[in-house]
C-alpha cells in the first residue's frame, strides 16, 4: 500500500487540509503502525496516543497551528501532533538523552505553545493566552485538550468556573477516554448539537419560559408543577448541564474516531460565540489489541514491548523487589494488623503498586483522582482521628500538595506517613517528573521527620517505623526502579528517629549521603584508601531531624566533610550541615556539596544525567582530595 504522505517527510500540518476524508483514515493507520513500532523499540506512552490519532489530525486540519493555539493537558498524547509537526525522524531518540522530549517542548517546535508534564494546567493556561488574544485585538482560536482523568483536578474545575463567567471565545475539547458511547445517544448528541449551535435550542427553551409563566398559578400546585416541567426538560435536553451551567455551550459526546463527526462538531464550535466544550470519546490503545484491551493502566506507559504478542521483557528471576512494591506490601502487611491504616492514593494505584493492598482492604484504600491537595488534606482529616493514614505519592506530585502538607498536615502536627515514591533522578520522563525538590520544600517545615533508606532491607524498617511514630508526620523518600537484593529481615524493626550509621570508618574526611548516593560513597572512599587516604562514610538516612550527636563529634574532630544528595543543593541536605555549623559556632570547618545544581535536568537515563552534571565516582575522589589537601595545608598553617 502507497503511504498517503512520508510520515518522516513531514514539516509542518498544513498539508492536511488538502487530504480527503478517505486519505485522513489512510494517514490514521500509517500514524499508529509507525508508533507501534517505534514505542515497542523506546517505550512511551502508547496507549493515550493510539487514542487520539483522528482527533489530533481532525484539530489540525481545522485549525492553523501555531496562529491558533493548541494545547495538550498532561501532554503525554502529544505524540501524534509531534508527528505532524515535523518531529516523526526523531522518534528514534524519544525519551533518551538529548533526544526528543515525551512531552510537548517550546524549544522542540513552535506548534508546542505550552509545556506540560503534570495535569489540569492547560485550560487555566489557555484563558490567560485567550485574555491576551483580546487584549492584543488577534484573531485567533484557542484549543485546550483535556482528558476525562484531568478534569478531577481541582485547577481544571477553578478554570472552567472562571472561563464560563468571562464568556471568553475558546474551544474546550474533553477528550473522555473512559465511557463507551451507544449509536442512539450519539445521534441524539448530533441532533441537539446542531440545534444549539443554530440558536434553536435557546429559542425552544426561552419559549417554553414564556408560556410556563402566563400559565396562572392556581391553588400553587401548577406552579409548583410547571417549574418542574421547566427543569426537567432543561435536564433531559442538556445531558452536558454541569458544563452548560457553568456558561459553556456543550457539544457531544462525539465519535473521536470518525472524521465525519469530528469535524462536523468543530465547524460547529468554531462558529460559536463564548466558551465551548467539545466532548469527544476516544478509545485508549486504538487499533493495537494488547493497549485496547487493558483495563488496569498497564499499557498506559510502557517500556519495550515485542508487537506481536504485546508481552514485556521479562526481568531476571532474581531481580530484587521494585521499590514502590516493597513499601506497598510492607505497609500491606502491617495493616493486617492495625485495623486504623488507610492508603491514599491521587490516581496512582498502579504505579504506586497497590494493587494487592486494594485487593486485601478494599474498604481501606482511595483513590481521589488527579487531586493531590485533596489527598493530602484527607490524609490529615484522617489523622484527626486517630487513623493512620499512608500517602502515596511521587515526589513530583508531591510539589501539588505543598500548602496541604505545611498548613493541614504539619501545622496541626498529624500523624500521617507521606511514601514520597520517585524521589530523585527519574530519567525519561525528563524535567517535569524529577523528583530533586522535596527535601528542599520540605526540611524547612516544623514537625516533619524526613527519611530515606540505604537499602530496601533498611526501607521496610523505615516504613515500620513511622507507622509506629505517634509524634506528628513523616515522610519516606525513596528511589523509582529496584532495590539492590540485600537479605531481608524477617522481623521488623523501629528506628531511632534522628539516628544515623557508619557504614565505614575514616580519620582523613567523612561523607555525608543517604539512599542512592551511598554505593558511590563507598566506591570512592575505598579508592582513596588505597591511595592511603581513609575516609569515614556515614548512612545520614534521617534528613531531618539530623543526627546532632555524630555532627558534634564530626566537628570536634575537624575533619573536612563532603555532603551528597541526589535533590538539588539549594535548601537541601547540605544546606542543614552548613546551617549547623555556623548555628554551633564551627566556623573553621572544611564543608563541601555535592547535588544537583540550580537547573532542571531533562531526560534521559538516570546514569547519563548523573554523569552530565559531574554526580560521579570521580567527581567524589577529586572533592575528597581537594577537602583533604586544603585541611592540611590548614593544619600547617596552624603549627607555624
Amino acid at each position: 500500500m502507497v503511504l498517503i504522505v512520508d510520515l518522516l517527510s513531514i514539516k509542518d500540518p498544513s498539508f492536511l487540509k488538502g487530504l480527503s476524508q478517505k486519505q485522513l483514515e489512510e494517514l490514521s493507520r500509517d500514524i499508529r503502525k509507525f508508533l507501534i513500532e517505534k514505542l515497542s523499540v523506546t517505550g512511551g506512552h502508547i496507549g493515550p496516543n493510539l487514542g487520539v490519532v483522528e482527533l489530533t489530525i481532525a484539530l489540525h486540519s481545522c485549525f492553523t497551528s501555531p496562529t491558533d493555539k493548541i494545547l495538550w493537558d498532561v501532554g503525554h498524547q502529544s505524540y501524534v501532533h509531534k508527528i505532524l509537526t515535523g518531529r516523526a525522524n526523531e522518534f528514534d531518540t524519544l525519551r533518551q538523552f538529548k533526544g526528543l522530549c515525551g512531552f510537548p517542548k517550546m524549544i522542540e517546535s513552535e506548534h508546542d505553545v505550552w509545556e506540560t508534564g503534570h495535569s489540569s494546567t492547560s485550560l487555566s493556561a489557555a484563558m490567560g493566552m485567550a485574555i491576551a488574544r483580546d487584549l492584543k485585538k488577534q484573531k485567533s482560536y484557542v484549543v485546550p485538550v483535556i482528558g476525562d482523568g484531568a478534569l478531577t483536578g481541582g485547577m481544571a474545575l477553578e478554570a472552567l468556573n472562571h472561563i464560563g463567567h468571562e464568556k471568553k471565545n475558546l474551544i474546550v475539547v474533553l477528550n473522555d477516554n473512559e465511557m463507551s458511547i451507544a449509536p442512539n445517544v450519539g445521534a441524539l448528541h448530533s441532533i441537539l448539537g446542531r440545534l444549539r449551535t443554530a440558536g434553536k435550542y435557546h429559542w425552544v427553551k426561552d419559549e417554553l419560559e414564556y408560556l410556563l409563566k402566563k400559565i396562572p398559578a392556581v391553588g400553587g400546585k401548577l406552579a409548583t408543577t410547571a417549574e418542574r416541567i421547566k427543569d426537567s426538560l432543561k435536564y433531559l435536553v442538556v445531558s452536558g448541564i454541569f458544563f452548560e451551567e457553568m456558561g459553556f455551550t456543550y457539544l457531544g459526546p462525539v465519535d473521536g474516531h470518525n472524521y465525519e463527526e469530528l469535524f462536523e462538531n468543530i465547524a460547529y464550535a468554531k462558529k460559536t460565540e463564548g466558551p465551548v466544550l467539545l466532548h469527544v470519546i476516544t478509545k485508549k490503545g486504538k487499533g493495537y489489541r494488547p493497549a485496547e484491551n487493558d483495563v488496569v493502566g498497564t499499557w498506559h506507559g510502557t517500556g519495550p514491548y515485542k508487537i506481536e504478542t504485546g508481552d514485556f521483557p521479562k526481568p531476571a528471576k532474581t531481580s530484587p523487589p521494585a521499590w514502590s512494591k516493597l513499601v506497598s506490601e510492607t505497609v500491606r502487611k502491617l495493616a493486617r494488623e492495625d485495623e486504623r491504616i488507610v492508603a491514599i492514593t491521587p490516581a496512582m494505584p498502579v504505579g504506586s503498586k497497590l494493587e494487592g493492598f486494594a485487593s486485601e482492604f478494599p474498604d481501606r484504600i482511595f483513590d481521589v483522582g488527579i487531586a493531590e491537595q485533596h489527598a493530602a488534606t484527607v490524609a490529615a482529616g484522617l489523622a484527626t482521628q486517630k487513623m493512620k493514614p499512608f500517602l502515596a505519592i511521587y515526589s513530583t506530585f508531591l510539589q501539588r500538595a505543598y500548602d496541604q502538607v505545611l498548613h493541614d498536615i504539619c501545622r496541626q502536627n498529624l500523624n500521617v506517613f507521606i511514601g514520597i515514591d520517585r524521589a530523585g533522578l527519574v530519567g525519561a520522563d525528563g524535567e517535569t517528573h524529577q523528583g530533586v525538590f522535596d527535601i528542599s520544600f520540605l526540611r524547612h517545615v516544623p514537625n516533619i521527620v524526613l527519611m530515606m533508606p540505604k537499602d530496601e532491607n533498611e526501607g521496610q524498617h523505615m516504613v515500620n517505623t513511622a507507622l509506629k511514630y505517634d509524634d506528628g508526620p513523616i515522610a519516606m523518600r525513596f528511589p523509582r526502579g529496584n532495590g539492590l537484593g540485600v537479605p531481608m529481615d524477617e522481623e521488623l524493626k523501629t528506628l531511632p528517629i534522628g539516628s544515623w550509621e557508619v557504614l565505614k570508618e575514616g580519620e582523613d574526611a567523612a561523607i555525608l549521603t543517604f539512599g542512592t548516593s551511598i554505593p558511590m560513597a563507598l566506591e570512592a572512599a575505598r579508592a582513596l584508601e588505597t591511595e592511603g587516604v581513609t575516609v569515614k562514610v556515614v548512612n545520614a538516612r534521617f534528613i531531618k531531624p539530623l543526627d546532632e550527636k555524630m555532627l558534634v563529634q564530626l566537628f570536634e574532630k575537624s575533619i573536612p566533610i563532603l555532603t551528597i544528595e541526589e535533590a538539588v543543593l539549594q535548601g537541601g541536605f547540605g544546606s542543614s550541615i552548613l546551617e549547623f555549623a555556623h548555628d554551633h559556632s564551627y566556623y573553621h570547618s572544611l564543608i563541601d556539596r555535592m547535588g544537583i545544581p540550580d537547573q532542571f535536568i531533562e531526560h534521559g537515563s538516570v546514569n547519563e544525567l548523573l554523569k552530565e552534571i559531574d554526580f560521579t565516582v570521580e567527581a567524589v575522589i577529586k572533592k575528597l582530595k581537594k577537602l583533604t589537601e586544603n585541611s592540611k595545608k590548614r593544619t600547617h598553617q596552624y603549627e607555624n
